[in-house]
Protein backbone atom coordinates (compact mmCIF):
# COMPACT_ATOMS: atom_id res chain seq x y z
CA UNK A 1 0.00 0.00 0.00
CA UNK A 2 1.62 3.22 -0.66
CA UNK A 3 0.57 6.74 0.34
CA UNK A 4 1.46 10.43 -0.07
CA UNK A 5 0.85 13.38 1.33
CA UNK A 6 3.16 16.55 1.22
CA UNK A 7 5.81 18.48 3.74
CA UNK A 8 8.24 21.31 3.14
CA UNK A 9 11.42 22.43 3.49
CA UNK A 10 12.46 26.04 3.60
CA UNK A 11 15.55 27.27 2.27
CA UNK A 12 16.69 31.21 3.01
CA UNK A 13 13.11 32.86 3.00
CA UNK A 14 11.34 30.20 0.34
CA UNK A 15 9.71 27.13 1.51
CA UNK A 16 9.72 24.06 -1.46
CA UNK A 17 6.78 21.31 -1.14
CA UNK A 18 8.70 17.96 -0.20
CA UNK A 19 6.53 14.88 -1.11
CA UNK A 20 6.65 12.23 1.68
CA UNK A 21 5.74 8.71 0.70
CA UNK A 22 5.00 5.51 2.74
CA UNK A 23 4.93 2.22 1.10
CA UNK A 24 4.23 -0.64 3.42
CA UNK A 25 5.34 -4.00 1.49
CA UNK A 26 4.48 -7.59 2.41
CA UNK A 27 7.57 -10.03 3.09
CA UNK A 28 9.91 -8.21 5.40
CA UNK A 29 9.98 -6.38 8.26
CA UNK A 30 11.60 -2.83 9.29
CA UNK A 31 11.22 0.81 9.02
CA UNK A 32 13.32 2.77 6.56
CA UNK A 33 13.89 6.38 5.44
CA UNK A 34 15.58 7.77 2.93
CA UNK A 35 15.72 11.08 0.78
CA UNK A 36 18.63 12.40 2.51
CA UNK A 37 17.26 12.78 5.90
CA UNK A 38 19.07 14.34 8.77
CA UNK A 39 19.72 12.63 12.23
CA UNK A 40 16.60 14.73 13.31
CA UNK A 41 14.33 13.07 11.17
CA UNK A 42 15.85 9.68 11.38
CA UNK A 43 15.42 9.67 15.21
CA UNK A 44 11.45 10.33 14.26
CA UNK A 45 10.99 6.65 13.53
CA UNK A 46 11.93 6.64 17.57
CA UNK A 47 9.28 9.34 18.41
CA UNK A 48 6.68 8.30 16.00
CA UNK A 49 6.58 4.70 16.98
CA UNK A 50 5.72 6.11 20.97
CA UNK A 51 2.88 8.49 19.80
CA UNK A 52 1.04 5.68 18.01
CA UNK A 53 1.38 3.37 20.62
CA UNK A 54 0.62 5.24 23.80
CA UNK A 55 -2.29 6.99 21.21
CA UNK A 56 -3.92 3.32 20.99
CA UNK A 57 -2.91 3.33 17.31
CA UNK A 58 -2.15 0.18 15.19
CA UNK A 59 0.73 0.09 13.68
CA UNK A 60 1.96 -2.51 10.09
CA UNK A 61 4.25 -5.37 11.12
CA UNK A 62 5.83 -5.37 7.86
CA UNK A 63 8.47 -3.65 5.83
CA UNK A 64 7.92 -0.36 5.53
CA UNK A 65 9.95 2.80 3.33
CA UNK A 66 9.25 5.95 3.72
CA UNK A 67 10.99 8.72 1.27
CA UNK A 68 11.23 12.32 1.20
CA UNK A 69 11.09 13.42 -2.30
CA UNK A 70 13.41 15.07 -4.33
CA UNK A 71 15.75 12.73 -2.75
CA UNK A 72 18.81 15.15 -3.43
CA UNK A 73 17.50 17.72 -1.27
CA UNK A 74 19.01 17.43 2.37
CA UNK A 75 15.83 17.39 5.09
CA UNK A 76 16.35 18.29 8.22
CA UNK A 77 14.30 19.03 11.72
CA UNK A 78 11.45 17.94 13.30
CA UNK A 79 8.45 18.98 11.24
CA UNK A 80 8.29 15.73 8.88
CA UNK A 81 6.99 13.66 11.76
CA UNK A 82 3.25 14.48 11.83
CA UNK A 83 3.20 13.65 7.94
CA UNK A 84 5.15 10.24 8.40
CA UNK A 85 2.74 9.55 11.43
CA UNK A 86 -0.16 10.13 9.41
CA UNK A 87 0.59 8.23 6.21
CA UNK A 88 2.24 5.13 8.05
CA UNK A 89 -1.44 5.47 9.83
CA UNK A 90 -3.15 4.92 5.87
CA UNK A 91 -3.52 1.86 6.15
CA UNK A 92 -5.40 1.02 9.60
CA UNK A 93 -7.77 4.18 9.05
CA UNK A 94 -9.90 5.20 6.34
CA UNK A 95 -9.59 8.63 5.69
CA UNK A 96 -12.20 10.44 3.89
CA UNK A 97 -10.45 13.40 3.24
CA UNK A 98 -7.12 12.91 0.22
CA UNK A 99 -3.80 12.92 2.15
CA UNK A 100 -2.35 14.59 -1.06
CA UNK A 101 -4.62 17.66 -0.50
CA UNK A 102 -2.78 19.11 2.45
CA UNK A 103 0.85 20.18 3.23
CA UNK A 104 1.21 18.74 6.85
CA UNK A 105 4.09 19.19 9.46
CA UNK A 106 4.20 19.25 13.07
CA UNK A 107 6.91 17.89 15.73
CA UNK A 108 5.08 15.08 18.00
CA UNK A 109 5.74 14.86 21.82
CA UNK A 110 5.76 11.27 23.11
CA UNK A 111 2.53 11.01 23.89
CA UNK A 112 0.93 12.12 20.68
CA UNK A 113 0.74 16.07 20.87
CA UNK A 114 2.44 18.61 18.47
CA UNK A 115 4.91 21.19 19.36
CA UNK A 116 4.82 24.31 17.06
CA UNK A 117 7.49 24.47 14.63
CA UNK A 118 9.76 27.35 12.04
CA UNK A 119 9.03 28.80 8.71
CA UNK A 120 5.36 28.51 8.51
CA UNK A 121 5.16 31.70 6.72
CA UNK A 122 6.86 30.70 3.39
CA UNK A 123 5.36 27.26 3.16
CA UNK A 124 1.93 28.73 3.82
CA UNK A 125 2.98 31.01 0.75
CA UNK A 126 3.95 27.86 -1.17
CA UNK A 127 1.33 26.05 -0.72
CA UNK A 128 -1.02 28.55 -2.14
CA UNK A 129 1.00 28.88 -4.89
CA UNK A 130 1.01 24.74 -5.72
CA UNK A 131 -2.49 25.17 -5.43
CA UNK A 132 -3.07 23.12 -2.64
CA UNK A 133 -6.89 22.88 -0.41
CA UNK A 134 -5.22 23.03 2.92
CA UNK A 135 -2.20 22.95 5.68
CA UNK A 136 -2.95 20.75 8.57
CA UNK A 137 -0.33 21.93 11.43
CA UNK A 138 0.10 22.36 14.76
CA UNK A 139 -2.74 24.91 16.59
CA UNK A 140 0.15 27.18 17.80
CA UNK A 141 1.57 27.82 14.33
CA UNK A 142 -2.13 28.10 12.83
CA UNK A 143 -2.46 31.74 13.72
CA UNK A 144 0.68 32.66 11.81
CA UNK A 145 -0.11 30.65 8.96
CA UNK A 146 -3.84 32.04 8.58
CA UNK A 147 -1.88 35.44 7.03
CA UNK A 148 -2.03 33.35 3.85
CA UNK A 149 -5.99 33.78 2.32
CA UNK A 150 -7.47 31.04 0.00
CA UNK A 151 -5.90 28.14 1.81
CA UNK A 152 -7.26 25.97 4.90
CA UNK A 153 -5.43 26.56 7.73
CA UNK A 154 -6.18 23.95 9.91
CA UNK A 155 -4.95 23.48 13.09
CA UNK A 156 -4.64 20.61 15.46
CA UNK A 157 -3.29 20.05 18.99
CA UNK A 158 -2.77 16.28 18.88
CA UNK A 159 -1.61 13.39 15.84
CA UNK A 160 -5.67 11.63 17.05
CA UNK A 161 -7.02 15.32 16.44
CA UNK A 162 -5.48 15.32 12.75
CA UNK A 163 -6.35 11.43 12.58
CA UNK A 164 -10.23 12.53 13.16
CA UNK A 165 -10.25 15.34 10.80
CA UNK A 166 -8.96 13.44 7.97
CA UNK A 167 -11.15 10.45 8.54
CA UNK A 168 -14.05 12.69 8.60
CA UNK A 169 -14.87 12.30 12.72
CA UNK A 170 -14.44 16.00 13.00
CA UNK A 171 -14.93 18.77 11.65
CA UNK A 172 -12.40 21.62 12.11
CA UNK A 173 -13.53 25.26 10.82
CA UNK A 174 -10.33 26.79 8.73
CA UNK A 175 -8.55 29.23 11.12
CA UNK A 176 -9.64 32.92 8.86
CA UNK A 177 -8.04 35.98 9.57
CA UNK A 178 -8.59 39.26 8.48
CA UNK A 179 -4.75 40.33 7.68
CA UNK A 180 -4.96 43.94 6.08
CA UNK A 181 -7.72 45.56 9.44
CA UNK A 182 -4.83 43.78 11.60
CA UNK A 183 -2.07 44.92 10.15
CA UNK A 184 -4.02 48.85 9.01
CA UNK A 185 -5.22 49.12 13.29
CA UNK A 186 -1.49 48.49 14.60
CA UNK A 187 1.08 49.80 12.09
CA UNK A 188 1.71 53.02 14.12
CA UNK A 189 1.71 51.61 17.01
CA UNK A 190 5.19 52.56 18.88
CA UNK A 191 5.48 52.66 22.59
CA UNK A 192 8.39 54.77 22.40
CA UNK A 193 7.89 58.81 20.92
CA UNK A 194 9.86 61.48 20.03
CA UNK A 195 7.88 63.60 22.55
CA UNK A 196 9.28 61.77 25.79
CA UNK A 197 12.62 63.13 24.76
CA UNK A 198 13.90 66.54 26.03
CA UNK A 199 16.40 68.55 24.62
CA UNK A 200 18.95 67.46 22.18
CA UNK A 201 16.91 68.84 19.40
CA UNK A 202 20.28 68.58 16.82
CA UNK A 203 20.17 65.26 17.54
CA UNK A 204 16.48 64.78 16.98
CA UNK A 205 16.85 66.47 13.70
CA UNK A 206 19.79 64.49 12.58
CA UNK A 207 17.35 61.17 12.94
CA UNK A 208 15.03 62.66 11.01
CA UNK A 209 17.29 63.28 7.84
CA UNK A 210 18.41 59.83 8.24
CA UNK A 211 15.25 58.75 8.20
CA UNK A 212 13.73 60.54 5.15
CA UNK A 213 16.88 59.52 3.12
CA UNK A 214 17.30 55.80 4.34
CA UNK A 215 20.97 56.93 5.77
CA UNK A 216 23.11 55.36 8.20
CA UNK A 217 24.25 57.44 11.25
CA UNK A 218 26.36 57.27 14.29
CA UNK A 219 26.37 59.33 17.00
CA UNK A 220 29.28 60.18 19.41
CA UNK A 221 28.81 61.52 23.20
CA UNK A 222 29.41 60.96 26.83
CA UNK A 223 27.51 58.14 28.48
CA UNK A 224 24.18 59.15 29.48
CA UNK A 225 24.26 61.64 27.01
CA UNK A 226 20.97 60.02 25.29
CA UNK A 227 21.94 57.84 22.47
CA UNK A 228 20.44 54.89 23.03
CA UNK A 229 17.30 56.63 23.71
CA UNK A 230 17.37 58.17 20.44
CA UNK A 231 17.85 55.47 18.73
CA UNK A 232 15.31 53.22 20.10
CA UNK A 233 12.76 56.12 18.91
CA UNK A 234 13.88 56.07 15.39
CA UNK A 235 11.54 53.28 14.12
CA UNK A 236 8.44 55.40 15.53
CA UNK A 237 9.45 58.26 12.71
CA UNK A 238 10.10 55.71 10.07
CA UNK A 239 7.56 55.62 6.97
CA UNK A 240 5.08 52.87 7.76
CA UNK A 241 5.46 49.13 6.42
CA UNK A 242 3.79 48.70 3.57
CA UNK A 243 1.74 45.52 3.47
CA UNK A 244 4.53 43.74 0.89
CA UNK A 245 6.98 44.83 3.49
CA UNK A 246 5.59 43.74 6.16
CA UNK A 247 5.03 40.50 4.72
CA UNK A 248 8.39 39.62 3.81
CA UNK A 249 9.95 40.89 7.25
CA UNK A 250 7.18 38.59 8.70
CA UNK A 251 8.74 35.37 6.65
CA UNK A 252 12.16 36.47 7.93
CA UNK A 253 11.37 36.37 11.34
CA UNK A 254 9.31 33.14 10.66
CA UNK A 255 12.03 31.29 9.31
CA UNK A 256 14.40 31.97 12.08
CA UNK A 257 11.88 31.08 14.86
CA UNK A 258 11.65 34.98 16.45
CA UNK A 259 7.93 35.35 15.54
CA UNK A 260 5.64 35.73 18.83
CA UNK A 261 3.01 32.87 19.15
CA UNK A 262 0.07 35.27 19.14
CA UNK A 263 0.68 37.48 16.29
CA UNK A 264 0.69 37.67 12.81
CA UNK A 265 1.83 39.90 10.86
CA UNK A 266 4.64 41.95 11.90
CA UNK A 267 3.12 45.68 11.48
CA UNK A 268 6.17 47.59 12.79
CA UNK A 269 9.50 48.32 11.67
CA UNK A 270 11.84 45.99 13.24
CA UNK A 271 14.54 47.49 15.95
CA UNK A 272 17.55 45.01 16.69
CA UNK A 273 19.91 45.23 19.04
CA UNK A 274 22.69 42.67 19.25
CA UNK A 275 25.28 42.62 22.29
CA UNK A 276 28.44 43.73 21.34
CA UNK A 277 29.96 39.91 22.24
CA UNK A 278 27.95 38.62 18.97
CA UNK A 279 29.43 36.18 16.68
CA UNK A 280 29.97 36.86 12.86
CA UNK A 281 27.75 34.04 11.86
CA UNK A 282 24.77 35.70 14.63
CA UNK A 283 25.41 38.88 12.55
CA UNK A 284 24.73 38.10 8.79
CA UNK A 285 23.40 34.87 9.12
CA UNK A 286 25.10 30.93 8.67
CA UNK A 287 25.47 27.61 10.20
CA UNK A 288 25.17 24.24 8.48
CA UNK A 289 21.52 24.80 7.74
CA UNK A 290 21.79 28.46 6.81
CA UNK A 291 19.62 30.81 9.51
CA UNK A 292 19.03 34.40 9.09
CA UNK A 293 21.48 36.81 11.09
CA UNK A 294 20.49 40.29 12.66
CA UNK A 295 20.94 42.14 9.75
CA UNK A 296 18.18 40.19 7.84
CA UNK A 297 16.32 40.45 11.21
CA UNK A 298 16.41 44.12 10.94
CA UNK A 299 15.08 43.86 7.14
CA UNK A 300 13.18 46.69 6.56
CA UNK A 301 14.09 48.29 9.77
CA UNK A 302 16.93 49.27 12.16
CA UNK A 303 19.79 47.87 13.17
CA UNK A 304 21.35 49.20 16.04
CA UNK A 305 25.47 48.40 17.18
CA UNK A 306 25.52 50.31 20.87
CA UNK A 307 29.71 50.71 21.52
CA UNK A 308 30.47 50.08 17.96
CA UNK A 309 34.21 50.07 18.85
CA UNK A 310 33.50 47.17 21.21
CA UNK A 311 32.59 45.01 18.56
CA UNK A 312 35.17 42.69 17.09
CA UNK A 313 36.53 44.02 14.22
CA UNK A 314 35.92 40.64 11.75
CA UNK A 315 32.24 41.39 13.20
CA UNK A 316 32.16 44.67 11.57
CA UNK A 317 33.84 44.26 8.45
CA UNK A 318 31.24 41.64 7.49
CA UNK A 319 28.81 43.92 7.10
CA UNK A 320 30.18 45.95 4.47
CA UNK A 321 28.79 44.32 1.89
CA UNK A 322 25.56 43.47 2.93
CA UNK A 323 25.28 47.76 3.28
CA UNK A 324 26.35 47.80 0.16
CA UNK A 325 24.32 45.44 -1.77
CA UNK A 326 20.90 44.85 0.69
CA UNK A 327 21.41 41.38 0.42
CA UNK A 328 23.43 38.30 2.72
CA UNK A 329 24.50 34.97 0.44
CA UNK A 330 25.29 31.99 2.15
CA UNK A 331 27.02 29.24 0.52
CA UNK A 332 27.27 26.23 1.45
CA UNK A 333 28.43 22.66 -0.41
CA UNK A 334 25.44 21.64 -1.91
CA UNK A 335 23.54 24.82 -1.93
CA UNK A 336 23.05 28.64 -1.69
CA UNK A 337 20.82 30.64 0.31
CA UNK A 338 19.95 34.96 0.03
CA UNK A 339 18.59 36.50 3.06
CA UNK A 340 16.94 40.49 2.31
CA UNK A 341 19.10 42.44 4.24
CA UNK A 342 17.97 46.00 3.56
CA UNK A 343 18.15 47.91 6.90
CA UNK A 344 19.19 51.52 8.36
CA UNK A 345 22.20 51.05 10.66
CA UNK A 346 22.24 53.11 13.47
CA UNK A 347 25.43 53.27 15.41
CA UNK A 348 26.49 54.85 18.73
CA UNK A 349 29.54 55.31 20.79
CA UNK A 350 31.87 56.88 23.55
CA UNK A 351 34.71 59.27 22.05
CA UNK A 352 37.15 57.50 24.25
CA UNK A 353 37.51 54.69 26.45
CA UNK A 354 36.60 56.95 29.87
CA UNK A 355 33.72 58.52 27.29
CA UNK A 356 34.96 61.92 28.50
CA UNK A 357 36.80 63.72 25.36
CA UNK A 358 35.41 66.73 24.53
CA UNK A 359 32.70 66.89 27.48
CA UNK A 360 32.01 70.38 28.70
CA UNK A 361 32.52 69.88 31.95
CA UNK A 362 34.09 66.49 33.11
CA UNK A 363 38.21 66.01 32.00
CA UNK A 364 39.06 62.91 29.70
CA UNK A 365 41.59 60.74 31.58
CA UNK A 366 43.06 58.61 28.75
CA UNK A 367 46.13 59.01 27.75
CA UNK A 368 47.56 60.96 24.79
CA UNK A 369 47.22 59.09 21.42
CA UNK A 370 44.42 56.99 23.57
CA UNK A 371 41.46 58.68 22.01
CA UNK A 372 42.60 58.26 17.78
CA UNK A 373 43.70 54.53 18.70
CA UNK A 374 40.00 53.86 20.28
CA UNK A 375 38.13 55.48 17.17
CA UNK A 376 40.97 53.30 15.14
CA UNK A 377 39.17 50.44 16.04
CA UNK A 378 36.16 51.39 13.35
CA UNK A 379 37.65 50.79 9.88
CA UNK A 380 37.43 53.75 7.45
CA UNK A 381 35.18 51.25 4.88
CA UNK A 382 32.83 50.98 7.53
CA UNK A 383 32.70 54.65 8.22
CA UNK A 384 32.65 55.71 4.69
CA UNK A 385 29.06 53.72 4.65
CA UNK A 386 28.09 55.85 7.42
CA UNK A 387 26.52 59.34 6.25
CA UNK A 388 25.89 61.23 9.55
CA UNK A 389 28.13 61.98 11.99
CA UNK A 390 26.52 63.37 15.07
CA UNK A 391 27.85 64.68 18.15
CA UNK A 392 25.52 64.05 21.16
CA UNK A 393 26.39 66.14 24.03
CA UNK A 394 24.82 65.73 27.59
CA UNK A 395 21.60 67.37 28.51
CA UNK A 396 21.51 70.33 30.91
CA UNK A 397 19.46 70.33 34.01
CA UNK A 398 16.92 72.99 32.87
CA UNK A 399 15.94 71.00 29.85
CA UNK A 400 15.40 67.90 31.58
CA UNK A 401 13.09 69.84 34.07
CA UNK A 402 11.40 71.86 31.53
CA UNK A 403 7.61 71.50 31.04
CA UNK A 404 7.78 72.92 27.23
CA UNK A 405 6.31 69.98 25.33
CA UNK A 406 8.65 67.93 22.78
CA UNK A 407 7.23 67.40 19.34
CA UNK A 408 5.86 63.88 19.09
CA UNK A 409 6.85 60.85 16.73
CA UNK A 410 3.90 61.28 14.62
CA UNK A 411 4.61 65.49 13.61
CA UNK A 412 8.52 64.53 12.60
CA UNK A 413 6.82 61.13 10.74
CA UNK A 414 4.62 63.07 8.68
CA UNK A 415 7.69 65.45 7.44
CA UNK A 416 9.63 62.26 6.54
CA UNK A 417 7.05 60.21 4.55
CA UNK A 418 6.88 63.81 2.55
CA UNK A 419 10.19 63.34 1.91
CA UNK A 420 10.10 59.78 0.96
CA UNK A 421 7.46 60.63 -1.48
CA UNK A 422 9.21 62.70 -3.17
CA UNK A 423 11.90 60.15 -3.22
CA UNK A 424 9.39 57.37 -4.92
CA UNK A 425 8.55 59.80 -7.43
CA UNK A 426 12.46 60.83 -8.18
CA UNK A 427 13.71 57.38 -8.39
CA UNK A 428 10.22 55.33 -10.41
CA UNK A 429 12.25 54.84 -13.39
CA UNK A 430 14.99 52.71 -11.03
CA UNK A 431 14.12 49.84 -9.85
CA UNK A 432 16.01 48.89 -6.38
CA UNK A 433 16.30 52.76 -5.70
CA UNK A 434 13.44 54.10 -3.47
CA UNK A 435 15.52 56.48 -1.31
CA UNK A 436 18.38 59.30 -1.53
CA UNK A 437 20.67 56.69 0.35
CA UNK A 438 20.84 53.93 -2.20
CA UNK A 439 21.55 56.38 -5.22
CA UNK A 440 24.89 55.25 -6.68
CA UNK A 441 27.54 58.03 -7.54
CA UNK A 442 26.69 58.07 -10.99
CA UNK A 443 23.24 59.43 -9.93
CA UNK A 444 24.55 61.78 -7.42
CA UNK A 445 26.10 64.05 -9.86
CA UNK A 446 22.92 64.13 -11.96
CA UNK A 447 20.13 64.64 -9.23
CA UNK A 448 22.22 66.43 -6.50
CA UNK A 449 23.77 69.49 -8.94
CA UNK A 450 24.85 72.76 -6.62
CA UNK A 451 25.56 75.70 -7.76
CA UNK A 452 28.91 77.69 -8.32
CA UNK A 453 28.35 79.37 -4.62
CA UNK A 454 27.89 75.49 -3.31
CA UNK A 455 30.80 74.28 -5.07
CA UNK A 456 32.67 77.08 -3.29
CA UNK A 457 31.74 76.18 -0.03
CA UNK A 458 32.22 72.64 -0.79
CA UNK A 459 35.80 72.94 -1.54
CA UNK A 460 36.49 75.31 1.38
CA UNK A 461 34.90 72.60 3.45
CA UNK A 462 37.32 70.01 2.11
CA UNK A 463 40.28 72.63 2.55
CA UNK A 464 39.91 74.10 5.95
CA UNK A 465 38.03 71.70 7.58
CA UNK A 466 39.91 68.57 6.55
CA UNK A 467 36.97 66.82 5.32
CA UNK A 468 37.98 63.48 2.85
CA UNK A 469 37.45 63.34 -0.71
CA UNK A 470 35.30 60.29 0.46
CA UNK A 471 32.93 63.07 2.19
CA UNK A 472 32.08 64.74 -1.05
CA UNK A 473 29.08 62.13 -2.32
CA UNK A 474 27.66 61.54 0.88
CA UNK A 475 27.38 65.54 1.63
CA UNK A 476 25.88 65.38 -1.43
CA UNK A 477 23.05 62.78 -0.51
CA UNK A 478 22.06 64.30 2.98
CA UNK A 479 22.03 67.73 1.43
CA UNK A 480 19.15 66.52 -1.57
CA UNK A 481 17.62 64.98 2.01
CA UNK A 482 17.51 67.80 3.29
CA UNK A 483 16.68 69.81 0.40
CA UNK A 484 13.24 67.17 -0.13
CA UNK A 485 12.40 67.97 3.81
CA UNK A 486 12.18 71.13 2.83
CA UNK A 487 10.57 70.74 0.16
CA UNK A 488 12.92 72.47 -2.35
CA UNK A 489 13.69 71.38 -5.80
CA UNK A 490 17.40 72.77 -5.70
CA UNK A 491 19.92 72.18 -3.23
CA UNK A 492 20.58 75.34 -2.03
CA UNK A 493 23.48 76.69 0.10
CA UNK A 494 21.84 76.10 3.44
CA UNK A 495 21.46 72.66 2.74
CA UNK A 496 24.97 72.03 2.03
CA UNK A 497 25.99 74.03 5.41
CA UNK A 498 23.92 71.33 7.84
CA UNK A 499 25.00 68.33 5.58
CA UNK A 500 29.00 69.76 5.83
CA UNK A 501 28.41 69.66 9.67
CA UNK A 502 27.32 65.71 9.99
CA UNK A 503 31.08 64.92 9.19
CA UNK A 504 32.55 64.73 12.31
CA UNK A 505 34.69 61.57 12.04
CA UNK A 506 36.13 63.20 8.37
CA UNK A 507 37.53 66.32 10.24
CA UNK A 508 41.55 66.50 10.65
CA UNK A 509 42.34 66.23 14.29
CA UNK A 510 39.12 65.67 15.62
CA UNK A 511 40.74 63.42 18.13
CA UNK A 512 43.65 65.33 18.97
Amino acid sequence: MLSTTFGAAVFGVNATLITVEVSILKGGFGLNVVGLPDNAVRESLQRIDAALKNGGFEQSRYKTVINLAPADLRKEGTAYDLPIALCLLASSQEYTRNLSDYVILGELALDGKLRPIKGVLPIAIEARAQKLKGFILPKENALEASIVNQLDIIGVDTLEEAVEFLTGNKDIEPLVTDTREIFYHTVNDYEADFSHVQGQENIKRALEIAAAGGHNAIMIGPPGAGKTMLAKRLPSILPPLTLSEALETTKIHSVAGKLDKRSTLISKRPFRQPHHTISDAALVGGGSFPQPGEISLAHNGVLFLDELPEFKRTVLEVMRQPLEERKVTISRTRLAVEFPASFMLIASMNPCPCGYYNHPDKECSCAPGTVQKYLNKVSGPLLDRIDLHVEVTPVSFDQISSSRKSETSEEIRERVVKARKIQEIRFQDHPGIHCNALMPPEMVKEICQIGEPGKLLLKRAMEKIGLSARAYDRILKVSRTIADLAESEEIRIEHLAEAIQYRSLDRENWAG
